[in-house]
């Protein structure tokens, strides 16, 4: 990512799993005003992980980069502070 921030990811759509390109991220359960607190997720030398808050299950590939996920709208970016 361009800021090198914690990418965040969530999941409006209810999918059953969100692929994403990140070890490390924050997930925020649905886009915002509906968010659940941002929890942050660290898979290790795992390949999955499920979010303790919404049960949300992701796994890591290695084909997408830090700010990707699959499907693609599951990527959270916060707005740009004016």
């Amino acid at each position: 990512m361009a800021d090198h921030g914690t990418p965040h990811f969530a999941n409006d759509a209810g999918v059953s799993v969100i692929h994403i390109g990140a070890k490390e991220f924050q997930c925020i359960g649905a886009k915002p005003p509906f968010d659940h607190p941002h929890i942050f997720l660290d898979m290790g030398s795992d390949d999955e992980i499920i979010c303790p808050y919404c049960s949300t299950l992701y796994k890591f590939r290695a084909d997408l980069h830090a700010d990707q996920s699959d499907p693609a709208a599951c990527l959270w970016k916060a707005p740009a502070a004016a």
